[in-house]
């Protein structure tokens, strides 16, 4: 496949750090320890500032941009810096691989000296061509740093056969960073058993306490108090995006206070972005497991099969965590996870205003696995979610044979009167259960 567009000079650009911005010293060692190997992965979600640590970092020393008097000069190591800004369209392996070696040659003009010409007649296989800028990057006497950042927009397992040559015959003078939402079908467990792989995640790249600290000062001007600071920083999770739109929620309330104390996912600004960044582009599937999913407190793929009435929960479960989808592993053997609590904020304001006729049998299904689990707390809690969004229909309006098990009346199981495995001891004066989208007696099956 051939090249035939001229590229966009403007996509090895890379970014200048922004005046004002909290420092993170922290993140700042981490990248430093990273160029000395061969990759520094930055994954995580949309809004968590990966493209902006990586512009501080390399500003740390002075480096200059393309628009400067020279080539960027990376932190630790002197090497000068190539960035590229990927998008879709980069997905075309011709495409990928011309920008790439452009970038390289924004900052190392030697480097792919007559390969741009092979890439547009197409008429040479892709693998001679790394080749050859492979062996001259390995000429190099400084080396170079090479950012790609949006990696995700033009991954695809073509670009990752490719980079996984490059990696894989990479000089030791050369240094790779990608930036990604989700993680690249490179090998990583390969390199990070050889200690070839630093990897800044999620975890990593949230504010801490102070950090969100620094930052509300500095965006809203406001001096809020530090039980505020605490409220936002743990609803948001650390989260720089919803912090950012916190602070724009924030500008003009005369009740700082009762603001934050009521800041949810349901906050314009956050579902607006949400939306807009995350969920409208799930594909219709994807999007119908999110919603469904979204009323479980954790995550597992025998329980999303429950609640969903679906299968392959598990693999749902793990490719949203590669693709960084606001999951968060709960243990180290990946089989329990969460949403982020403002995702799933959103995701139940959108089931309930999409779909409100199922909110009551999700929480249902999810009950009586609970049950059969032999996890009688989270039972009685997802029962009394059920109790709270059903809406009681008179004796016999139903029917519905019964399930396998009766349960009280949602009346009574809101105030804790008698829950399933036994919770409360108190008998419920009649007995219901779900049926379908509405509620039957007990004494009119008889």
């Amino acid at each position: 496949m051939s090249v035939s567009s001229p590229l966009i000079g403007t996509k090895f650009y890379r970014p200048q750090s922004r005046p004002g911005l909290v420092a993170r010293p922290r993140l700042d060692e981490r990248l430093d320890r990273g160029a000395e190997g061969r990759l520094t992965l930055v994954s995580a979600p949309v809004g968590f500032g990966k493209t902006t640590v990586l512009a501080a970092w390399l500003d740390r020393d002075g480096g200059r941009g393309r628009d400067g008097d020279g080539p960027a000069v990376g932190p630790a190591v002197g090497r000068p810096v190539a960035w590229l800004s990927l998008d879709a369209r980069d997905s075309r392996p011709a495409t990928f691989w011309a920008y790439l070696v452009a970038a390289l040659q924004s900052v190392v003009p030697e480097v792919g000296a007559g390969v741009l010409p092979l890439l547009q007649t197409g008429q040479v296989p892709t693998e001679a061509v790394l080749t050859t800028v492979l062996n001259q990057l390995a000429a190099l006497p400084d080396g170079v740093t090479l950012v790609l950042d949006d990696y995700h927009l033009a991954d695809g397992p073509v670009i990752a056969e490719g980079m996984g040559y490059v990696l894989e015959h990479l000089p030791p003078q050369v240094h790779l960073v990608i930036s990604t939402r989700a993680d690249p079908g490179l090998p990583l467990s390969r390199l990070r058993a050889r200690g070839e792989l630093v990897e800044v995640r999620a975890a990593d790249l949230r504010f801490t306490p102070e950090e969100a600290s620094a930052y509300l000062a500095a965006a809203t001007g406001l001096a809020l108090s530090a039980d505020a600071v605490t409220t936002l920083e743990a609803r948001t999770e650390g989260w720089i995006a919803a912090l950012q739109l916190a602070a724009l929620s924030l500008r003009g309330r005369p009740d700082v206070d009762a603001f934050v104390a009521t800041f949810a996912g349901e906050d314009r600004y956050i579902v607006d972005y949400l939306v807009d960044e995350v969920l409208a582009r799930q594909p219709e599937h994807l999007r119908t497991f999110l919603l469904r999913t979204s009323v479980l407190d954790r995550l597992s793929g025998p329980l999303c099969d429950a609640v969903t009435g679906g299968d392959g929960g598990r693999a749902t479960l793990d490719g949203l965590d590669r693709a960084n989808l606001f999951v968060l592993p709960l243990d180290d053997h990946r089989r329990w996870y969460r949403y982020h609590h403002l995702f799933a904020d959103v995701l139940q304001l959108h089931l309930r205003d999409e779909r409100p006729d199922e909110v009551a049998q999700l929480h249902a299904r999810a009950s009586r696995w609970y049950e059969r689990a032999g996890e009688p707390v989270p039972a009685a809690r997802s029962y009394q979610r059920l109790a709270r969004s059903a809406t009681p229909c008179r004796p016999g309006t139903s029917t519905a044979p019964p399930p396998s098990s009766s349960w009280p009346c949602p009346r009574c199981a809101a105030t804790g009167r008698r829950g399933p495995s036994g919770v409360g001891s108190t008998t419920c004066p009649t007995t219901w259960w779900p049926a379908g989208r509405s509620w039957r007696s007990a004494s009119s099956a008889r």
